[in-house]
C-alpha cells in the first residue's frame, strides 16, 4: 500500500509544480531538509541540504510576486512548461523510496501531473481574471493560496 500512497504523493508534487513550478522543489527540500527519511534521502541527497532548502525557497517566494506581473510569459509557453515538467519529475522520483525501477515511473507521474495541472490552472486562472472579472494579482493570490495548501498537505504525506 505504501507504494499506492507514493505515487499519489508523486502526482501531487507533479500538480503543484504545474501551479508553481518553484514551489513543489522547494517544499520537498524544506521536509527533506528538517526530516531527512533515509530512504528520501538517498533518491536526491542536494534536496536535503539546508543551503539548497534556502535558496528553493528564496525562488519559489521570487516566483509567487513574479508570477503576478502581467510581463509573465504564460506557463503553457513551451520553456516554461518544460521547468515545470522538468520540475514534476524531479519531486515525482525524489519521494519514491524504492532505489530503482520505480523511480522512474513516478518521475512520469509527477511530470504528465505537471502537464496537465499547467494546463487546468492556466484555465482557472482565464476564469477567474477574463470571465469572472477578478484582478489578476486577486486570481494569483488565489492560487498561491491553493498551491502552499497544496504544499502543506504533501509534506505531511512525506512523514
Amino acid at each position: 500500500m505504501r507504494t499506492n500512497n507514493e505515487l499519489w504523493t508523486a502526482a501531487g508534487f507533479g500538480v503543484l509544480a504545474g501551479m508553481r513550478s518553484m514551489t513543489a522543489p522547494a517544499f520537498l527540500a524544506r521536509e527533506l531538509s528538517r526530516k531527512p527519511t533515509r530512504a528520501l534521502k538517498r533518491a536526491l541527497p542536494g534536496l536535503a541540504s539546508r543551503k539548497v532548502s534556502q535558496r528553493l525557497g528564496f525562488l519559489a517566494l521570487g516566483e509567487l510576486v513574479g508570477d503576478k506581473s502581467p510581463l509573465t510569459p504564460a506557463r503553457t509557453a513551451l520553456p516554461i512548461l518544460t521547468g515545470r515538467i522538468l520540475s514534476g519529475a524531479i519531486t515525482g522520483a525524489a519521494v519514491s523510496r524504492k532505489r530503482k525501477g520505480a523511480k522512474l515511473g513516478f518521475a512520469l507521474v509527477g511530470a504528465a501531473a505537471a502537464i496537465a495541472s499547467s494546463y487546468v490552472f492556466y484555465g482557472f486562472r482565464r476564469l477567474l481574471t477574463q470571465k469572472l472579472r477578478v484582478p489578476n494579482v486577486a486570481a494569483g493570490l488565489v492560487e498561491d493560496g491553493l498551491a502552499l495548501a497544496l504544499g502543506s498537505r504533501l509534506t505531511r504525506a512525506l512523514r
